[in-house]
């Protein structure tokens, strides 16, 4: 059904018919416009600031956060969380090129697929595309090279992220995906699916008790890279 079909089905539902003019050329306006409302001050910090914060929200909604200097880093330290954590070095990655040049040869024991993840897939290993200072939360949308089952499917999800795509408030996440996607087909900039993940998967329905992996993954680590200078702690 196409959306001018779904449209006119809810107007004769609600027994009403296209809207005036100016209340069109007023709604147009604000979709163009990208008001802002009320953002926390708590994201108005300096770039350290804001990487802090992140981490620390990450880390109150029981995920966790290991930062490295150097892209090379990254597959000793996905070996390293792994090796922590019991699991066997064995994942299944996004088929995005920036992970993908990664140097994982240097860790010979890891294995892993390039591909979506299945059900049978115990880890997956997501690019993060940016992220949420005042919440902590990654900003996930769907691309072929960044597969949504690998946000849901494995217990353990590992994300990398670089610091430069930690944004301060919501606000400026949706502002950086306007500016980089464009869809060919509609003009517009939404991908079919954006996840906002906060923190692994929990809850507390039954008894109120918390029971993490109640939807998703059960574990939530991000490999930060540092590639920011701006965003460094203080020496």
């Amino acid at each position: 059904m196409s959306k001018d079909a779904i449209l006119g089905a809810i107007r004769r539902g609600l027994k009403r018919g296209p809207l005036p003019a100016d209340q069109r050329a007023m709604l147009d306006g604000r979709l163009a416009t990208h008001p802002r409302h009320l953002i926390p001050a708590r994201s108005r910090v300096p770039r350290p600031e804001q990487v802090a914060l992140f981490i620390r929200n990450v880390e109150k909604e029981f995920g966790s956060v290991d930062r490295v200097r150097d892209a090379a880093e990254v597959p000793a330290a996905v070996a390293d969380y792994l090796a922590a954590q019991n699991l066997a070095p064995r994942f299944v990655m996004a088929p995005n090129p920036e992970l993908q040049a990664l140097p994982w040869a240097d860790k010979p024991l890891l294995e892993f697929e390039a591909r979506r993840a299945e059900a049978t897939d115990a880890v997956s290993v997501q690019h993060g595309y940016a992220a949420i200072a005042e919440t902590g939360t990654l900003m996930l949308p769907s691309d072929p090279a960044r597969p949504t089952t690998l946000n849901i499917l494995a217990e353990t999800e590992i994300v990398i992220l670089r610091t430069s795509r930690i944004q301060g408030a919501y606000e400026e996440a949706w502002d950086l995906l306007r500016r980089e996607r464009t869809d060919p087909v509609s003009g517009g900039f939404m991908p079919r699916n954006v996840m906002l993940v906060t923190g692994p998967s929990r809850s507390a329905d039954i008894e109120q008790t918390l029971e993490l992996g109640a939807h998703g993954p059960r574990r939530l680590h991000i490999i930060l890279l540092d590639d920011d200078p701006a965003a460094l702690p203080a020496a």
